[in-house]
């Protein structure tokens, strides 16, 4: 399925569980909220799209401690969960974080370019997800979001 296909998808699922959704994104810059609010009908069950680009975001809007970012570094599976959390924490069951680096600068050995965090928080419960995309910075990006989506789903369906 493409990133429209998987939102319609998540949307129905969410409307049936009377859920609504918050993205949290870095690398993605708003690519979930993109593909979330190209379906009809979407504001029945997604609140808002949040894209927290650089650490003092994630820390002002997101409550992401510093010292937790400082400590562990953005791309990192602690800030994915902090991040998933204070998206969530404003009354908001679901929620989706990514933060990752989708180049073609800033990797390294131990985190090359194409590694993903993602973050999942379903009524308080969080599970995290690293993935390693191949590509150019576009593909890697689109890749994150279809990859954030079809997740999602599957998180839903239990």
């Amino acid at each position: 399925m493409n990133a429209f296909q998987l939102a319609q998808a998540v949307g129905e699922r969410l409307q049936q569980k009377k859920l609504f959704l918050v993205t949290a994104e870095s690398c993605t810059g708003g690519g979930i909220a993109d593909a979330v609010t190209a379906v009809a009908g979407s504001s029945g069950w997604f609140e808002r799209g949040i894209v927290t680009y650089s650490n003092q975001a994630k820390n002002r809007y997101l409550q992401v401690p510093m010292d937790l970012i400082d400590q562990h570094d953005a791309v990192s599976q602690q800030v994915a969960a902090a991040m998933a959390l204070g998206a969530a924490e404003r009354n908001n069951e679901v929620s989706i974080s990514v933060t990752g680096l989708a180049g073609p600068d800033g990797g390294s050995e131990k985190k090359p370019v194409g590694t993903v965090w993602f973050g999942f928080s379903i009524k308080g419960n969080v599970v995290t997800i690293c993935q390693h995309f191949i590509g150019d910075r576009q593909a890697v990006r689109a890749q994150a979001v279809v990859f954030a989506l079809s997740q999602l789903l599957k998180q839903l369906a239990d």
